[in-house]
């Protein structure tokens, strides 16, 4: 780790930076379609209980945010380096992209 890399301890904290590696529309929409098909996966795994749809899943919704990441926004996913964080980040960022208001987020921490 480098002596000038931040380390967050809190998703407050972390929120922030997160906005700041999605401000492209394109990357949000891609990470949207990714998490629609991990939820999706959920369901089907707890209606089934066919463990299939834990990799499918895994494989889908990180495929299209990672995409989106190396192909819109040119940048590392945060979800390398803080995982779990990433994730909370992600299902707030679809939360406020279903109500519209991811935009607003992406203004209103990016001024």
């Amino acid at each position: 780790m480098q002596a000038t890399e931040v380390r967050y301890t809190s998703f407050g904290e972390f929120w922030p930076f997160y906005v700041s590696q999605h401000r492209d529309r394109r990357n949000r929409n891609m990470h949207f379609v990714g998490t629609t098909i991990a939820n999706i996966c959920i369901l089907l795994l707890l209606l089934t209980q066919s463990l299939v749809f834990v990799p499918i899943g895994l494989v889908g919704s990180y495929g299209f945010a990672w995409a989106g990441h190396f192909f819109f926004e040119k940048n590392k996913p945060a979800t390398f380096t803080y995982p779990v964080m990433s994730l909370f980040g992600d299902f707030k960022m679809y939360w406020l992209m279903w109500q519209g208001k991811m935009g607003t987020e992406v203004a209103r921490l990016s001024a």
